[in-house]
């Protein structure tokens, strides 16, 4: 059997690149349900919680207490975010958010985690 080897050469750069995009963002803590829900009942804690989901997933279902900002509104809308304050930010499954905890960063945000998993992983934890 013959290797077509620029296939294989592609298919092992697209994989890195997934994979690269799959790494949390550096600086960014990832954080599980059950550390979301005791985050989300500590009210004195000062944490600014953002789903970056379009405004029709938002509507779908979302997490109380989370405000909605899409990623891509994300860079016009900074200005509703407190740097000094933590954020959290989630989305489905956690690739839109992490874009989003890359961003902030970036911007100057020191405390940013991402919920892995997203709401996916947030809605199969609640049945446990």
């Amino acid at each position: 059997m013959q290797v077509n080897w620029v296939w294989l050469v592609v298919v092992l750069a697209v994989l890195v690149y997934l994979g690269y995009r799959m790494l949390p963002a550096k600086g960014v803590t990832s954080i599980r349900p059950d550390e979301l829900r005791a985050m989300l009942r500590d009210k004195k804690a000062g944490i600014q919680y953002v789903d970056v989901r379009e405004p029709g997933e938002f509507r779908q279902g979302h997490i109380d207490g989370f405000r909605n900002i899409p990623l891509g509104q994300m860079k016009s809308r900074l200005g509703e975010l407190d740097k000094a304050k933590p954020v959290v930010v989630m989305c489905h499954s956690g690739m839109r958010s992490a874009q989003a905890a890359r961003l902030l960063l970036k911007q100057g945000f020191a405390d940013v985690r991402n919920l892995s998993g997203g709401i996916a992983a947030w809605n199969a934890h609640r049945g446990r």
